[in-house]
């Protein structure tokens, strides 16, 4: 193996890890299960609720759109290095499947720059939404849970979540005073399909008033196996460090003021091409809390965060960097809770101030210049109850947007926008089991750096881009149901949707190839394809189906059933369709549990995918078979737990109809997975 390649200094908790930890085996388990078994590995966690999609309530319930959330079990058996990977089995969720190190959260069909990825509602600082061979600098071995956010919950984080959010909550800057002195946990895995050596370290204690956290991780995959083959150039090496800490006070140790200190560091291969990115991130973040009680306001929440971002793309054969891109960037926010007002129950108003400092060098200095982007905004949320059964709830976001940047025409350009975001939804409570939601949203989106001032090659996707700095703002206007059933045993969720798009911004491939100079034509010899953003009326439609249910209970243990379904169809409205949406996909399993033992299996079909844009093919269906099998000798905390895991156990050919390069890669094959946690 080449020297620069080598793992990185946290090989050694890896390796110690792998020999001295655990991963538990659940399936897809209710939430009051997922809540005991969160609560076994750390008692500085706080419990597992959805605080993503509103500042007025933790029940996910509550909401009138469907939040979806993945406990810690769930991703430590996922075992992929990007989000995407750990939210395989939420429904209207995919990745853009780009490299092993790069793959990007796809909902509902919106990606980039309509879905943000955060952490701990934290801007993830990154360049990932600037060209899809960039990964986003957040690992799910970082990570206690995930929440995933559609509709009209995206209002509290920005125009650039019309899509949704993706949001990875651990507890880096602790929310909650450990009764606990120490507790802690250790991982470590190995996979078969890329010979892949993970493991994760955690440590959470209390000095009187003070709360303190520690962890890191190492990750090290080659090149993965394919059902006829190895993906070349598939690899991935990773490593993560950090430290934090809070400080309570007042009554009840109600307020706290807390911060961390985030590095990350990544290598991985393009499997379409023969280059590998070198990234670093260095990131901190600032978390408070402050309990008022004056009157109706309630409390009093500011975060922030900073990063300094760096990434070179490698040409192996001289080990010099062909491009960097850098992001300097900072992202601050601060929400006032109120309790009751007149008519209203509960309310929330804030502001949010963020600012990116964009550069790339070498040939990435050809594809984009230089850019800032400046963003104030101010949001509020209010619900009202208008009878025992029904709520009103209401959402509106208004933004200052300015982005600077040079468009292909040489001439510096400011752009500025006032995107303006409002919502209305219902929550209808049928009876204590079945309730229903209704959601009419407006939101503003203003177009992106890249949208507005792409000018050259990149290299990475094989492409050749041209932006358009006279785009307008990309307004959806959007209607959702949805239906939640609880019963002993039984649990159903699901949506109904439906997105019109004013001025929609796309990436259209014209079927042209380009040199490097940007002479494009139908039948040239260029490698590059020619991509040029425009805007056009849209429309999008869909469905989200997930389900689960206790088949039995009684000596020979607890059996259950769990699936998920999901469509969505995007149509421009002059004719055609939206390039790159995820087909549809059915799924469902039985899982088992009694006493110390566990076990699941889940078939997931990803249907064919033939309604696709100009210039791109279509993409067959395929059948994936996971299973897994747990051991738990010992109970709540201390913990030891086993596992092993298959992924795609018939070894079917996939590709993701998501994913810029699906010609040319294929997603993984069969893997066998070894598991171990040991929590105190």
């Amino acid at each position: 193996m080449p020297r620069l390649f080598r793992p990185r200094p946290l090989r050694a908790v890896s390796c110690l890890a792998l020999f001295l930890a655990g991963a538990p085996v659940y399936a897809d388990q209710p939430d009051e299960a997922a809540t005991a078994a969160d609560a076994g590995r750390s008692s500085a966690e706080p419990s597992t609720v959805v605080v993503t999609g509103s500042p007025l309530t933790n029940d996910p319930d509550a909401l009138s759109t469907v939040v979806d959330s993945v406990n810690r079990q769930q991703i430590l058996l996922s075992g992929g290095s990007q989000l995407s990977d750990a939210l395989s089995r939420v429904p209207g969720v995919t990745g853009t499947g780009f490299a092993s190190g790069a793959s990007r959260p796809v909902i509902r069909g919106f990606d980039a720059n309509r879905v943000r990825v955060l952490e701990d509602g934290i801007g993830s600082f990154d360049v990932s939404d600037v060209g899809p061979d960039h990964g986003v600098p957040i690992d799910p071995l970082a990570a206690d849970r995930i929440e995933v956010v559609r509709g009209a919950g995206t209002l509290r984080y920005g125009s650039q979540a019309i899509g949704g959010v993706v949001n990875a909550i651990n507890n880096r800057v602790p929310l909650v005073l450990p009764d606990a002195p120490i507790s802690g946990e250790v991982t470590g895995s190995y996979g078969s399909a890329a010979d892949t050596r993970q493991g994760s370290g955690e440590i959470d204690g209390r000095i009187g008033q003070l709360a303190l956290h520690a962890d890191g991780f190492g990750r090290h995959a080659d090149d993965y196996d394919i059902p006829h083959g190895t993906q070349d150039n598939s690899f991935f090496r990773g490593d993560g460090v950090s430290g934090g800490g809070s400080y309570f006070f007042g009554d009840d140790n109600a307020s706290h003021i807390g911060g961390a200190v985030i590095h990350y560091g990544a290598k991985y291969g393009i499997p379409s091409d023969d280059t590998y990115i070198d990234m670093h991130q260095t990131k901190e973040l600032l978390r408070s809390s402050f309990a008022i009680g004056a009157g109706p306001l309630e409390t009093l929440t500011v975060d922030g965060g900073h990063a300094d971002y760096k990434h070179s793309e490698i040409d192996p054969a001289t080990g010099e960097a062909a491009s960097t891109f850098r992001d300097d960037e900072w992202d601050s926010r601060a929400e006032a809770l109120f309790g009751a007002i007149g008519p209203l129950s509960r309310s929330a108003v804030g502001v949010q101030i963020q600012h990116r400092d964009f550069s790339a060098l070498g040939e990435g200095n050809d594809y984009l210049l230089p850019t800032s982007t400046k963003s104030y905004a101010a949001f509020a949320f209010s619900e009202a109850p208008l009878s025992d059964v029904l709520r009103l709830q209401a959402g509106v976001r208004a933004e200052q947007v300015q982005i600077d940047g040079t468009p292909a025409s040489e001439v510096p350009t400011t752009r500025n926008f006032t995107p303006l975001s409002g919502s209305l939804g219902l929550v209808f409570d049928a009876s204590s089991a079945l309730r229903f939601g209704l959601t009419l949203s407006s939101t503003g989106r203003a177009p992106a750096q890249t949208e507005l001032f792409a000018r050259g090659p990149h290299d990475g996707p094989g492409t050749f881009e041209t932006g358009d700095p006279s785009l307008d703002i990309e307004r959806s206007n959007s209607l959702e149901g949805t239906v939640r059933f609880r019963a002993d045993g039984v649990k159903v969720e699901g949506s109904v949707w439906a997105a019109k798009f004013q001025n929609y911004i796309y990436g259209d491939l014209t079927g042209a190839y380009c040199d490097d100079d940007g002479v494009c034509s139908m039948d040239s010899d260029g490698e590059l394809r020619e991509l040029n953003y425009t805007q056009l009326d849209a429309t999008f439609r869909g469905a989200e189906l997930k389900g689960s249910v206790a088949l039995y209970r009684g000596r020979a243990g607890t059996l259950g059933a769990d699936a998920l379904a999901d469509y969505v169809r995007a149509t421009l409205d002059h004719g055609g369709n939206v390039p790159r949406i995820p087909p549809y996909h059915l799924g469902g399993g039985l899982s088992w549990e009694r006493d110390v033992f566990n076990a699941d299996v889940f078939v997931k079909y990803s249907g064919a995918q033939h309604d696709t844009a100009t210039a791109e093919t279509d993409t067959k269906a395929f059948t994936s078979l996971d299973a897994s099998l747990g051991w738990h000798p010992f109970m709540g905390t201390p913990g030891l737990q086993f596992a092993v895991v298959g992924h795609n156990l018939t070894n079917s050919v996939q590709r993701d109809a998501v994913a810029l390069n699906k010609d040319d890669v294929e997603m993984p094959g069969r893997d066998i997975r070894l598991l171990v946690q040991a929590s105190f």
